[in-house]
């Protein structure tokens, strides 16, 4: 699919918009929803095909689950309840359902084979294997890679101190930790985001943070029970209007109910430090906090982050990388090389398409440096998504920087997060169109 891409608005970008529900939570509210008991109902879930994929899979493994739109009803079976499926789960293009799943399953007494598409099967999953197997967890994997055969078994407690930085990975060991034979502890190499800790805790699961704020203990065998979830817009899908306000001249809008968890902010945290123009008004309600920002266009500087930064912007970096390419002066990101198993080599990636913008930035193992420019000069107008919904969407932002045309490859890739991307980039500048008439 070959998307022809906005260009920009002339008076900037203008209105409000809520951004679909939270990906991370999606995924874990159904997770924990299923090995709950009674009834869990997620409201705001995200629908892009990540998260169905999670959702689908679940179905299989013979848990009910009804879908109205982006509400989400699913009736528990209780820790122990999943039964064999009929056929491999296929996980899509979702990594972070593989890895979570892989958790939870290697716990049940049952086997399960997990496949996905071409992307997710190039993608490491050795990384939850080899801590899972200090818990008795036997998992087969293909050259380090899906198809992957799980062998439910009983598991045994464990204490592990995780190799990568990953709430992915740590997830998984919290879910297997869960049906252990006792008490087990995670040590994290820095923090990560703590969805699944925080929705364990009002599931009624009993699991401990100490002060360092790096080690997890988790009592076993918990009575979870089904909850209501309403899901945050995803921070990471409003970075992308973030940025979109921050660089295009004359913007300024506002992203309702904007997931606001401090593990997941640091791409608000990196424009604040690049001098961005952010007003954060914080909703008071219990659970994951959120509230509304209104962002507008600002003359930025550059930044330099390294490998302490990078966990709570990691999904963002792309965007990090496009902030840079219009800020001034020499901007430096290292310590990403996390970057490179994504669903592309995203440094690789990122460089090839900020390239034909006639960025400067240099390639490293772990990052890049950007040289910073207020414009541009597009030397390659056909940009490519690679496959990978993070590279498009950064696309078609910059594409509102430029008058030149520019179309956008496998567009529809985009629809891995965010289905409703284009239409909501289309309201921000009806929006505009409309305030300026």
């Amino acid at each position: 699919m070959i998307k022809t891409l906005m260009r920009r608005p002339t008076t900037g970008l203008h209105g409000a918009i809520t951004v679909p529900g939270d990906k991370s939570i999606s995924h874990r509210g159904l997770i924990l929803g299923a090995i709950s008991t009674g009834t869990t109902r997620l409201t705001h879930f995200l629908t892009a095909a990540d998260c169905l994929s999670t959702l689908n899979a679940l179905h299989a493994l013979g848990v009910p689950i009804q879908r109205d739109g982006t509400t989400v009803t699913v009736t528990g079976q209780g820790l122990h309840g999943l039964r064999a499926a009929n056929q491999p789960l296929d996980m899509g293009n979702a990594g972070t359902a593989t890895r979570l799943m892989t958790g939870l399953l290697a716990g049940q007494n049952f086997d399960a084979t997990l496949v996905g598409d071409a992307s997710l099967s190039q993608r490491p999953m050795a990384r939850v294997q080899q801590p899972l197997a200090t818990m008795g967890a036997q998992i087969d994997l293909t050259a380090g890679h899906l198809p992957m055969q799980i062998h439910g078994r009983a598991l045994h407690a464990t204490h592990v101190e995780m190799q990568v930085a990953s709430a992915q990975v740590k997830s998984s060991l919290i879910l297997a930790a869960l049906q252990a034979d006792g008490p087990s502890t995670i040590v994290e190499k820095l923090p990560t985001r703590d969805h699944t800790e925080r929705l364990l805790r009002a599931f009624g699961g009993d699991l401990t943070t100490a002060a360092d704020g790096h080690t997890i203990t988790v009592q076993p065998q918990p009575h979870l029970t089904g909850q209501n979830i309403t899901v945050p817009g995803d921070v990471s899908s409003a970075a992308f209007f973030l940025t979109a306000a921050s660089i295009v001249p004359g913007s300024q809008i506002t992203l309702k109910d904007v997931g606001l968890n401090p593990t997941r902010t640091g791409i608000i945290d990196v424009l604040q430090r690049m001098g961005g123009h952010l007003d954060i008004r914080p909703t008071d309600q219990p659970g994951e906090p959120l509230g509304d920002i209104t962002v507008s266009a600002a003359q930025l500087h550059s930044i330099k982050l390294t490998a302490a930064d990078i966990p709570a912007v990691i999904d963002e970096l792309p965007l990090v990388a496009l902030l840079a390419a219009t800020a001034d002066g020499v901007s430096e990101i290292s310590g990403a090389e996390e970057l490179r198993v994504k669903e592309t080599d995203r440094i690789a990636t990122i460089v090839t398409e900020l390239r034909k913008l006639g960025v400067q930035i240099t390639e490293k193992p772990d990052g890049f440096i950007i040289d910073g420019r207020p414009t541009w000069r597009v030397t390659d107008a056909q940009f490519d998504s690679h496959g990978d919904h993070r590279i498009g969407m950064m696309m078609a932002i910059a594409a509102l920087r430029l008058t030149t045309p520019t179309t956008l490859a496998d567009a529809g890739a985009i629809n891995i997060s965010y289905p409703s991307f284009f239409d909501d980039l289309t309201h921000l500048t009806t929006e505009t169109e409309a305030t300026h008439a």
